[in-house]
């Protein structure tokens, strides 16, 4: 009996597809994809990116008005990057969402 359920627990959890935690790398960027294995290559639709894993800049350009005077004249006309994004050779650490589906993008993977 003891047996019997212990086989249904086992087979309740592997139906699940509980969340497992999964290294990748980054194989593409426009369109993105992730490479688990060699077998295996997730697409954009199956990844969920944080926004703290996505390119981010701001644009500082402006002009400035001289005094006494009609011209005006550009101060900055460049952007800055906050955040570069994800990059190409990029090791991530995946979690799988419950059921397989997606996959969450959770960080970078450094060594060190």
């Amino acid at each position: 009996m003891l047996d019997i359920i212990k086989k249904a627990a086992i087979n309740a959890m592997d139906a699940s597809n509980p969340v497992i935690v999964q290294p990748g790398t980054v194989v593409s960027i426009n369109p993105l994809e992730v490479r688990l294995d060699q077998r295996l290559t997730l697409s954009e639709a199956f990844l969920i990116v944080p926004e703290s894993l996505t390119r981010y800049e701001i644009d500082l350009s402006h002009v400035h008005k001289l005094s006494g005077s009609p011209d005006t004249e550009k101060a900055l006309t460049d952007k800055i990057v906050i955040r570069e994004g994800l990059a190409v050779g990029d090791a991530v650490i995946l979690l799988r969402v419950q059921g397989g589906q997606k996959y969450v993008v959770l960080d970078k993977a450094v060594s060190g």
